[in-house]
């Protein structure tokens, strides 16, 4: 699995140094020039990126128009064609649309796979997979119903964000629902030793998460957690990477360097 951490400018080049790839967030292209010119390098450079919609961000996938002039203008490896959260029928039409509209961006697509339910989930998934235009499926780790159906399982609710994914793409295996022959990323996660239950998925391309960042920015270091011998946390701050993307957090890099070790640790098969 590629990784990718996203953090603020003030370590972009520190976190890059040791990750696989860059991920970025569209809508931070027209409010920092500065943040867009570090993805015009490592476009340069020959890095990896994914260019997101910021929909996790901000509710709704940024504006459809403005995300294909910047999917023009950087050229990324990847982007992710405009979805709706939790929404499976929206998304297949939010897909269609654009890919009408644009059917000639540059670079490769991510199709996220969205549903109120496993049911919807699973539709959705099935034409993502079925659709020549989609080159990578993406699977997030927050649908309601992870909440609904593995609450009670949980201390809080990352921890049935972990589960639900976990669980979910079990049952897409069970159903024969999962491509192997198709690259997939995952998005975020609810707890970073999420992951580690998938080591051996080679079908899975890439993840991101800015959880390693975000916690060692707080003086939070992972913890191993002896009954897997996994490093992680109990729980997760909500603190979203967007919101301090300028704020200058060098004194901080013994733990956010730590962290991400220990992720990337996780995640190796030994």
């Amino acid at each position: 699995m590629k990784i990718a951490h996203e953090c603020p400018l003030s370590i972009f080049d520190k976190v890059q140094a040791i990750t696989d790839y860059d991920y970025a967030l569209v809508h931070l292209f027209e409010e920092k020039i500065g943040y867009y010119k570090k993805f015009e390098e490592a476009r340069d450079k020959g890095r990896e990126i994914i260019l997101d919609n910021s929909i996790f961000e901000l509710g709704t996938a940024w504006d459809s128009d403005r995300f294909a002039y910047w999917v023009k203008k950087l050229k990324p490896t990847w982007y992710i064609v405009p979805d709706v959260l939790d929404n499976g029928p929206a998304t297949i039409k939010s897909f269609k649309a654009f890919m009408e509209k644009y059917p000639n961006l540059p670079g490769k697509t991510i199709a996220v796979a969205q549903g109120k339910t496993y049911k919807e989930l699973v539709s959705c998934y099935k034409f993502l997979n079925t659709d020549p235009r989609v080159d990578k499926i993406g699977l997030s780790f927050n649908h309601p119903f992870y909440q609904e159906e593995y609450a009670s399982q949980s201390s809080n609710k990352y921890e049935a964000m972990v589960k639900g994914r976990q669980s979910t793409i079990d049952r897409l295996f069970a159903d024969v629902v999962i491509n192997e022959n198709k690259p997939h990323h995952l998005l975020g996660c609810g707890l970073p030793q999420e992951f580690a239950y998938y080591k051996f998925a080679k079908w899975i391309d890439s993840i991101d998460t800015s959880n390693p960042v975000l916690h060692g920015i707080q003086g939070v270091r992972y913890e191993r957690q002896p009954l897997y011998d996994l490093y992680g946390l109990s729980d997760k701050d909500p603190l979203k990477m967007y919101t301090i993307m300028s704020n200058d957090v060098n004194d901080m890099w013994d733990d956010i360097q730590y962290n991400i070790d220990m992720f990337r640790r996780n995640i190796t098969p030994r």
